[in-house]
């Protein structure tokens, strides 16, 4: 290995500044206000324009580390869409694309 060079990297191929390696669809803590039945009404502070699907996760449940989690796909009032999920039952609000 030349000098310089970093195992598992082509030679001159450069790490760009700033770059940190993540995980796509990571999910990451979000600020979710929510009204009846659970149903979302703003996403950090800005307001649901539409709930446009929701659906129940359940995976996992044979491993012993089993996985439940309500998702909604949401437009927000500023025409993002987001997808956001709670891990049930009643626990935190994540997004996974925003």
């Amino acid at each position: 290995m030349s000098r310089g060079a970093v195992a598992g990297r082509k030679p001159g191929v450069a790490k760009p500044r700033g770059f940190e390696a993540r995980r796509l669809g990571t999910p990451r803590l979000a600020l979710v206000q929510a009204g009846r039945g659970g149903r979302p009404t703003a996403v950090a502070g800005i307001r649901v324009e539409t709930v446009r699907e929701d659906w129940v996760v359940e995976d996992g449940w044979w491993t012993g580390k089993a996985l439940c989690r309500r998702y909604f796909e949401l437009v927000l009032e500023d025409g993002r869409n987001v997808v956001v999920f709670r891990a049930l039952p009643g626990g935190d609000w994540f997004t996974q694309r925003g």
